[in-house]
């Protein structure tokens, strides 16, 4: 595969950064470079944000059912290159075709339910809330808004946010993992042909320099991001010290309860899923399987023979069910986490280390990887590994199972499998987690739905999708007017 050029897109031209600092771009199956990222300066992010600001005055007043036919035109362009962007997204991100292919279905969801904003947008009238004296709220668009999406999701997570900003009025900037560059090339060649005004939306590569000085522009009035949560509370803590809207999506550790009245064929099989599926890579992962009374010896061996029967490979090849990880050091990250938990005691019935896949040799794979009797309060116990390895503990009653789920730092998701309703309403009701799965491995919210998370996986108060969007990007204005008749018959 050859190397291809990346460029920044400011103001409707696509622009070559003058950068002398790149990243590289790898494809992580192959460990062949397919490009550099280049580290965009202060400078250019200062570019991209005066191109924002400069259009906003006129996209603000474009009303909004107009706003949203550049949307309904940008889901049909989505549509016809839902192919070529699926493979983008497999070659830079590893995941399998079929996986890249169902996170471009979620960003064209988005989009739908974006086009819905000249009602989700409205605002509020109440008459004579004293004699002659009316009462409105009116939602205005914030300005200047970007976001800093992370590698594992590049097609879809500018998503669920950069369709709501737009469709509120707002211009757009989006700064893309220096990973994974080329399927936000190929969305901001889509967005050309919209013909929107120049600088409504915007692109900038680079890495930690472009994030601080999104973080730092007095003119960028809100800011979304995914990631870790490291970098989810930095990301926080400095947007809102500089006084900026801020929506961080952080790390996650989600555990799934299997009770002894689950459909083990189902459990096993969604679980399995959730915690291999994308390589383990999704906010969403289930990496902690905790087993009540007699369902562990049932599903601790199909969950084994799940692992291991998984095939894994380059994403684009026929039948291969698991790629590989974004790059070697997180290869070697993952590897050494597994090695740890087993100096802290876990067993491992199913090791995924030292991976060599044929014709693939370069490639950063680890396999399924199953960790047995793992303990609360070992390190890997409460670290997210980001991989595909599933940590099993056990337990005698669902009480002790619902204090393990809520004794964790994160609250992404939590799920449960079971027959019981009554089991069910009690763990919805009790869990400590913004999504909640109930025979359900992977809990992602329909766009229509805020994208949920709770405790150390959330920095914020409004998330992305659906009206938690709309709020985010719209400002509230109460307006209080008298018009007294007196002076109406003046006219």
């Amino acid at each position: 595969m050859s190397e291809m050029k990346l460029f920044n897109y400011i103001a409707n031209q696509w622009v070559e950064s003058a950068s002398s600092d790149f990243v590289d771009v790898i494809n992580p199956a192959s460990g062949e470079r397919i490009g550099k990222t280049p580290l965009s300066s202060k400078e250019e992010v200062e570019r991209a944000v005066k191109a924002a600001k400069d259009a906003l005055p006129v996209w603000r007043r474009i009303p909004a059912q107009e706003r949203v036919q550049f949307l309904f035109k940008l889901k049909f362009l989505l549509e016809n290159n839902l192919e070529d962007l699926s493979k983008i997204i497999t070659n830079e991100c590893g995941k399998t075709y079929e996986e890249a292919r169902a996170e471009m279905r979620r960003a064209i969801e988005n989009v739908e339910v974006a086009c819905g904003i000249p009602i989700m947008s409205q605002g509020v009238i109440s008459e004579d809330i004293a004699p002659g004296i009316d009462e409105i709220m009116l939602r205005q668009p914030v300005g200047v808004c970007a976001a800093i999406a992370p590698f594992n999701f590049p097609g879809m997570i500018p998503f669920w946010f950069m369709p709501y900003a737009l469709a509120c009025g707002n211009t757009y900037i989006v700064k893309p993992s220096e990973k994974v560059p080329f399927t936000m090339q190929k969305v901001f060649s889509l967005l050309e042909q919209l013909n929107l005004p120049p600088g409504v939306v915007n692109l900038i590569n680079g890495a930690k320099d472009a994030v601080d000085a999104l973080l730092d522009h007095p003119d960028v009035r809100a800011i979304s991001f995914v990631g870790s949560t490291p970098i989810a509370k930095y990301i926080y803590a400095r947007g809102a010290q500089n006084g900026k809207r801020v929506q961080a999506q952080g790390g996650a550790k989600n555990p799934v309860i299997i009770l002894p009245d689950a459909d083990m064929e189902m459990a096993t099989r969604i679980t399995a899923d959730s915690a291999f599926g994308c390589a383990g890579q999704r906010c969403l992962a289930t990496s902690v399987a905790i087993t009540v009374g007699e369902a562990r010896t049932e599903f601790v061996e199909s969950i084994c023979e799940a692992a291991s029967s998984r095939i894994v490979g380059y994403g684009l090849d026929q039948g291969v069910q698991m790629g590989p990880v974004i790059s070697a050091q997180s290869k070697t990250k993952i590897e050494s986490l597994i090695s740890a938990g087993v100096s802290d005691g876990a067993g491992i019935p199913v090791d995924g280390r030292g991976v060599t896949i044929k014709n693939y040799e370069k490639g950063s794979f680890v396999r399924p990887t199953i960790l047995l009797d793992v303990a609360p309060a070992s390190e890997i116990a409460r670290t997210e590994i980001f991989g595909p390895v599933l940590s099993l503990m056990h337990v005698q009653s669902i009480d002790q199972a619902i204090e393990l789920v809520n004794s964790g730092q994160y609250g992404n998701q939590a799920s449960l499998f079971t027959s019981s309703g009554n089991a069910a309403r009690r763990f919805r009701y009790e869990a400590d987690a913004g999504n909640v799965g109930i025979n359900i491995g992977v809990a992602a919210p329909m766009a229509f739905f805020p994208f949920s998370g709770w405790k150390d996986s959330f920095f914020g108060d409004l998330h992305g999708q659906s009206m938690d969007a709309v709020e985010f990007f719209t400002q509230k204005k109460v307006v209080v007017e008298r018009w007294p008749r007196e002076w109406s018959r003046k006219f």
